[in-house]
């Protein structure tokens, strides 16, 4: 896929589905640069073409100068990855603080807001750019006691629509991907309290994709990467499911 010389900005960029995609993107010649709260992953890769921003993507300013020094320094952003975000401990709702929300719509949502706002900024000046924002499958096919992630995933889809619509005229394109259940240290964190991880994995999230198992970081990275291509330049306001068909 052509991403070669294509400068990426990637959040949530130091483990998981975000790690995947800036060792696909480096690997495909891009020019990366990793963003999260930290940074030990990235710190072991060790590529030329990787830049690497340790902060808060919550922080208006820390994300102004993101984009501005990438900017700056490359002259140009062809592309976004919002692989950044959090999970919900399964638990019905009587039993959710408005912290819980709170922190859930901040990092899935608002997070996904002050980026775009930057990359809409630098995309629109050179009439060019691909956005991708990683929400979730339960925003199609909701899981009980996840109403507050799944609201959350679900905003970020119905924002990403509204922004291709309004940024198509300036030649910028915006997606979503829905990964299904995925092999990550986030999997764990949708148990209920007390549940075996290991065997949920076995009887719960491996049960429910019909291709009968998990997906892996690099399943959810290809796609993504597929959609900041050229090759995905009439693709815009799509949703892509790389669920193994959980959301049929």
């Amino acid at each position: 896929m052509d991403v070669k010389q294509k400068t990426i900005i990637v959040t949530g960029a130091n483990g998981g589905m975000g790690l995947a995609v800036v060792h696909q993107l480096l690997n495909e010649g891009a020019q990366v640069v990793g963003c999260d709260l930290n940074r030990d992953q990235l710190d072991s890769i060790q590529h030329h073409q990787l830049s690497i921003y340790e902060g808060n993507l919550l922080d208006e300013d820390f994300v102004r100068r993101v984009f501005q020094e990438t900017n700056d320094r490359c002259g140009k952003i062809d592309g976004l990855v919002n692989a950044a975000g959090i999970a919900q401990q399964a638990e019905p709702i009587e039993n959710v603080s408005v912290e819980t929300w709170e922190n859930l719509m901040d990092i899935n949502m608002k997070l996904l807001f002050l980026t775009c706002r930057e990359a809409a900024k630098y995309m629109k000046a050179k009439q060019r750019g691909s956005i991708v924002n990683v929400a979730s499958i339960s925003a199609v096919r909701p899981r009980p006691g996840l109403q507050a992630y799944v609201a959350s995933k679900g905003g970020a889809e119905s924002f990403s629509r509204a922004l291709a619509i309004e940024l198509a005229e300036n030649n910028v394109r915006v997606n979503t991907v829905h990964p299904g259940p995925c092999d990550t240290t986030m999997l764990e964190k949708f148990a209920a309290e007390g549940v075996d991880i290991e065997k949920a994995k076995d009887e719960t999230f491996k049960k429910s994709v019909p291709l009968g198992k998990l997906l892996t970081p690099e399943n959810i990275a290809s796609s993504i990467i597929f959609l900041l291509s050229d090759q995905a330049d009439m693709v815009t306001g799509a949703a892509l499911n790389v669920d193994g068909g959980r959301g049929i």
